[in-house]
């Protein structure tokens, strides 16, 4: 194969990586809100709506905003890579696009996840969302499952890890900006670690639940668990690594010094200094976002499948 069907492969398993990430996010975070809703009916609708939107960028103006107009616009929206669908249907075109690289349980199982969505939407709308987003978690966890089980350890492999990787920082680096902050709309400590998917592990490590800022240390810097900013770092400068790339390439340089950073980090200066950080730790994985595209996707002219949208 030429040079350019070589990049647009690689551009393609890069944002399939990142599409499911992103799908699998934003579903535990939606889960993880509504969730409180339930149990606490005398929450605030609207600023719990808003916080949502605040953590995935999306500005709905001064008008009162509720859950349903948060599930169409973050949820169902087939248009929106912001959204869980738009995500897993860009997924999808990007992963059929390197069918050569992916493997067919892999593409099955994207395939057969949006043609599931359909149902799973319109039951929502009946019984509520609890299923759609279990569908989602559960088969975006089989995708990377079936990732590292039915795919060679080669560059195909590396580049949707690193698309996850990225993608798993920027999720996490946005859920802890808001919380710090401290607006009204801001979630509490348990919701933000059941958004990330954390709580288990965290009550594992420190014997009981999550209220206090010990939970933004460990979702920065834990070693052990996969989603943490540490850890997802740790794990792009790795494939970065073995993909040739040295130590001062565009690409891999902003993640090590990132990287490095949280390995070194003061744990007792980490609440005043949370608000830089999570800026910095932004832009590092934009930088090599950037440079990644800029080294491995040359090619000139745009590709409508490999193009994020809004």
């Amino acid at each position: 194969m030429n040079d350019v069907i070589l990049s647009r492969i690689a551009e393609s398993l890069t944002w399939t990586g990142r599409y499911v990430e992103r799908a699998d996010a934003t579903g535990r975070i939606l889960d993880a809100y509504l969730h409180r809703l339930l149990e606490d009916p005398w929450r605030d609708e609207d600023a719990a709506c808003r916080s949502l939107y605040a953590i995935l960028g999306v500005d709905v103006g001064a008008e009162r905003v509720d859950m349903q107009q948060v599930l169409d616009q973050l949820a169902f929206d087939a248009r929106s890579t912001c959204a869980i669908e738009g995500a897993l249907g860009a997924a999808r075109l990007n992963a059929r696009s390197a069918r050569e690289a992916v493997s067919s349980e892999m593409w099955e199982c994207l395939n057969s996840t949006w043609h599931a969505l359909g149902d799973r939407r319109r039951a929502a709308r009946r019984t509520g969302p609890y299923a759609y987003l279990e569908l989602v978690r559960s088969r975006a966890a089989l995708f990377f499952g079936l990732a590292d089980s039915t795919m060679s350890r080669d560059d195909s492999w590396r580049f949707v890890v690193l698309g996850r990787s990225l993608e798993r920082v920027d999720m996490t680096v946005r859920l802890l900006s808001v919380r710090v902050l401290d607006a009204a709309h801001a979630p509490d400590w348990p919701t933000l670690l059941s958004a990330s998917g954390a709580d288990e592990a965290y009550a594992r490590v420190h014997s009981g639940f999550g209220d206090t800022p010990r939970v933004a240390e460990f979702l920065l810097l834990d070693r052990d668990f996969p989603r943490s900013a540490l850890h997802a770092l740790t794990t792009a400068e790795e494939c970065l690594a073995a993909l040739g790339r040295p130590r001062q390439d565009p690409a891999r340089s902003p993640i090590g010094r990132a990287r490095t950073r949280l390995e070194y980090l003061d744990t007792a200066s980490l609440e005043e200094q949370l608000p830089v950080l999570l800026r910095d730790l932004q832009q590092a994985c934009m930088a090599s976002a950037d440079a990644v595209a800029e080294r491995f996707f040359p090619y000139q002219g745009p590709v409508q499948w490999a193009q994020e949208g809004a």
